[in-house]
């Protein structure tokens, strides 16, 4: 748990009783948040497209909704997002108290995130993301599930590395709470917050990650996010995959760069309102002909696995994808980029695999999409292992599947970091 004793001695064993008890407690919060912002988020975008209103989960998808929609509702709603996104958040810079950064969290010895900047921080991101904006909602259930496992260790007065182990594991429970990723949400805490595979991280962030997807289970189920046609592993996807890694690296170190400048330069003051009405406008302006465009991309993405993209729409979205997640952070948006990440992996491999498939047919582009999907999130997020398993999480892909997208990943990391080092002997 947060910290085992060295000796079995009866303090010893209080202490794993109470880290026990802080683990399983920081779960279980991080699990109720994740499957109350999951529900917040499903409420707002049946009633704002106007698709299964008797259901707060059904089987109509996102995309599904929003494509029925008419082309005036969408511009309309996406104008409302832009009204919310620019007054949120100028409101919450302007009168709230300052956040950190998980990183910045995770520094500090006695971490104390505001708890109602926190909550109107994460709240303002789910609404965003329901009413259309292109960016992820993956963020904000890291942020409630690190909001609270700080508050439950400060009142159990637990040591710096104590925290940090804890706070750490309530960010990734809140991840495996909203996707359904057990797995993926353990792997996140050690390999992305904690940098530590040792016996004293990996009980609490395993513990902390099920009981979180545990509890999420009853209400939004226990299945895949994502559905696979069969798969049927190929000499040509292999040496694809092995082809397609350094491009996609490429790739995704472009993106980051144009997310990371984006960010950086974030609108803040009257600029932020302004930015953001006159931004998500244009987002919805786009969506009347694109409704793909909608959403963290989960939409796109399945689109891609079920091999219903074609090349060109495929390269067309994955375009615009860039440019509105890029110019939603730009207007002073929050959110994340690991769905859209992924969306735009998956188009990417969809365009690059079939030119692929001009001289060695007979691979189906929803296994392009896979292996892209997973090596781009790889790469552009710079966490390997855990995007392997969470796409193996997401899709439940058969162990086929792997091969390939370990070979794609290990191409794109390694042209990742040749790039990052190239860009940094440039600089002047």
């Amino acid at each position: 748990m947060p910290a085992f004793p060295d000796t079995p001695s009866p303090g010893g064993r209080s202490r794993i009783l109470v880290a026990l008890a802080l683990t399983v407690a920081t779960g279980l919060a991080a699990g109720l948040g994740g499957l109350a912002l999951s529900l917040l988020l499903h409420s707002i975008q049946h009633l704002a497209f106007g698709y299964s209103l008797d259901a707060l989960v059904g089987k109509e998808s996102f995309l599904d909704g929003v494509s029925a929609a008419s082309p005036g509702r969408r511009l309309g709603i996406l104008c409302l997002c832009g009204l919310v996104a620019g007054g949120g958040w100028w409101a919450l810079y302007r009168f709230g108290r300052p956040l950190q950064g998980l990183a910045q969290l995770l520094k500090d010895e006695d971490p104390r995130p505001p708890p109602a900047s926190t909550l109107i921080h994460a709240l303002l991101q789910i609404v965003t993301v329901a009413l259309g904006s292109p960016l992820g909602r993956e963020v904000a259930p890291r942020e409630i599930g690190a909001a609270c496992s700080a508050w439950l260790s400060r009142k159990a007065g637990l040591d710096p590395e104590q925290r940090r182990i804890l706070l750490a594991c309530g960010a990734g429970a809140g991840l495996a709470a909203v996707y359904n990723v057990p797995l993926a949400g353990a792997v996140f805490t050690l390999e992305v917050l904690l940098l530590s595979f040792s016996w004293r991280t990996v009980a609490p962030a395993i513990l902390s990650s099920v009981i979180a997807a545990m509890v999420a289970w009853p209400v939004l189920g226990n299945g895949a996010q994502y559905s696979l046609p069969p798969f049927v592993l190929s000499p040509s996807l292999l040496v694809w995959s092995l082809a397609s890694g350094p491009l996609t690296g490429a790739a995704a170190y472009g993106f980051t760069r144009l997310a990371g400048r984006a960010r950086a330069g974030a609108a803040r003051g009257w600029r932020l309102p302004l930015f953001a009405v006159l931004n998500f406008a244009i987002v919805g302006a786009l969506s009347m002909r694109y409704p793909a465009l909608l959403g963290n991309g989960k939409g796109p993405a399945q689109a891609g696995f079920d091999n219903t993209l074609g090349v060109g729409v495929a390269a067309t979205l994955m375009l615009l994808k860039v440019a509105v997640s890029c110019s939603s952070l730009r207007a002073g948006a929050s959110g994340g980029l690991l769905t859209p990440g992924l969306s735009i992996g998956a188009m990417l491999a969809i365009a690059t695999g079939g030119g692929w498939s001009l001289f060695w047919p007979g691979v189906p582009s929803g296994e392009f999409a896979l292996v892209g999907a997973a090596s781009f999130l790889a790469a552009s997020m710079r966490m390997p292992l855990t995007a392997v398993v969470l796409v193996l999480e997401l899709t439940h892909a058969p162990y086929a599947a792997l091969p390939p997208i370990l070979l794609a990943v290990a191409g794109a990391i390694a042209s990742f970091q040749r790039c990052a080092a190239v860009s940094a002997t440039v600089k002047p």
